[in-house]
């Protein structure tokens, strides 16, 4: 081995353990509200709102090792992107630099906490990161490389039905970039993007026809839409104005309908009666359209302060709690020798806070994607190289799109932001780091022409 393989080896080896430092502290990968209903999709042989069925294959071959390989996965993934996105902006192969930066945001991101987390969020922000390369700096990736980004994308995009939206939405703006600058953003590149999300929707339909033996799509998207309503109050005002109407269920409750999407499809019996996402799904399908229809002004409204909530939404460990009963009920029925391990994590104990994590993150965040403009307006005036321009605008549609999804569509969570606002904060500090750099080089040679003189 030669030392700069050594080295590698080193950076690797210490930059996995800082992504997966979380769980390891805690004695068990760390679980969420959603991470049972993942791990249970292959036993029990059924579809569920908003599980594709691609990560709950992964944590299902994974029992037998308490879910661990899933994690050096997600960690290897994560240094394996950030390592081209360094090389690929001017930083070489150096491992020691690619060692700070995932140390740096191990200590100011939420990075470390989706890494060491058995839930698909982190494929979002990898996605982003690899259909930004794979359009913008396609030259200097090698075919290897294309080939493991479109393979990343569409198994990000067929990982939850969220990335795959805001994926969509990036492919939309990139196929109207093109339009005003085919030079720096060919179409053969954009339609590489474009298929790596379409081979995304594939996975999704192959692997629910595995499952299910019939040829069906996730459920969940109307089912959201239709919490959202719920929630901006806008549900009510549907009702009050059709009921009594026999054929909507919904007019038997509409006096006890809560005004909080989680309660209604997670904590409400009535739902419950009337058969969940199954029994409920057509119904509250007509119900959200109908809603658009008749209070349009209501939902541009309610949508646009959706989508600002959720983009500020972003501290870290939304979920991360010791009464995510679901997910350990699925454990004890699927994975019983797994129950002794995680009742002994510090999870389940109850004694992981993120006060002090998100006193640094949250403003760390919030600085991060207020600097998000000012570095496309220095890459595209020659203050910086136009790529770090062209990264921080994908950051920003990225961000805005995500918003729009989980905000406008959904109700804004801290969870959905937090998956992708580590982009901003990666993106400033290789912005600023660059900025020493050159000023840097302006010092040194000003000092050279000094004493030359």
């Amino acid at each position: 081995m030669t030392r700069t393989q050594a080295h590698w080896a080193l950076a690797v080896a210490l930059s996995t353990l800082l992504l997966v430092a979380p769980a390891l502290w805690n004695g068990f990968p760390l679980l969420e509200y959603d991470t049972g209903g993942f791990l249970a999709r292959w036993y029990e042989g059924t579809l569920l709102i908003n599980r594709p069925l691609i990560y709950g294959l992964l944590l299902m071959i994974n029992v037998p090792l308490a879910f661990w390989p899933v994690l050096v996965i997600q960690s290897w993934l994560t240094i394996w992107v950030l390592a081209v996105a360094l090389r690929t902006h001017g930083y070489g192969d150096g491992p020691l630099l690619l060692l700070g930066l995932i140390a740096a945001l191990s200590v100011l991101t939420t990075l470390p906490w989706i890494t060491a987390i058995l839930l698909t969020d982190i494929y979002s922000g990898l996605a982003v990161l690899a259909f930004y390369m794979l359009l913008a700096r396609a030259e200097l990736l090698t075919r290897g490389e294309r080939y493991g980004f479109i393979a990343l994308i569409a198994c990000a995009c067929a990982s939850h039905s969220a990335t795959l939206a805001v994926m969509i939405l990036l492919s939309a703006a990139s196929l109207v970039l093109t339009l005003f600058d085919r030079k720096r953003l060919p179409r053969l590149r954009v339609a590489q993007g474009v298929l790596a999300i379409a081979l995304g929707a594939v996975i999704i339909l192959a692997t629910d026809f595995i499952l299910v033996q019939r040829l069906a799509w996730t459920p969940g998207g109307f089912s959201m839409y239709f919490g959202r309503m719920l929630q901006a109050g806008i549900v009510p005002k549907y009702l009050d104005k059709h009921c009594p109407d026999p054929t909507i269920k919904l007019c038997a409750i509409k006096n006890r309908l809560p005004d909080n999407a989680d309660d209604w499809f997670w904590a409400d019996k009535d739902f419950d009666k009337l058969g969940r996402f199954a029994g409920m799904s057509a119904e509250m399908e007509r119900v959200a359209l109908g809603s658009v229809a008749e209070f349009p002004l209501d939902v541009i409204k309610t949508t646009i302060e959706a989508t600002a909530a959720q983009l500020v939404a972003v501290r870290t460990g939304e979920g991360v709690v010791n009464w995510i009963w679901h997910t350990y009920f699925i454990v004890k029925d699927w994975a019983p020798q797994l129950q002794a391990t995680m009742w002994a994590a510090r999870q389940q104990k109850g004694e992981i806070s993120f006060t002090a994590i998100n006193a640094v993150h949250y403003p760390v965040a919030l600085i991060s994607m207020a600097f998000l403009p000012f570095i496309v307006f220095m890459g595209w005036t020659g203050r910086l190289p136009r790529e770090f321009g062209d990264l921080a605008l994908v950051c920003i549609l990225a961000l805005l799109a995500n918003a729009f999804v989980c905000g406008g569509l959904a109700n804004p969570h801290d969870r959905y932001g937090a998956r992708l606002v580590w982009l901003a904060v990666f993106t400033v500090g290789l912005a600023l780091v660059r900025l020493y750099e050159q000023r840097s080089a302006a010092s040194t040679a000003t000092t050279r022409d000094i004493l030359a003189t």
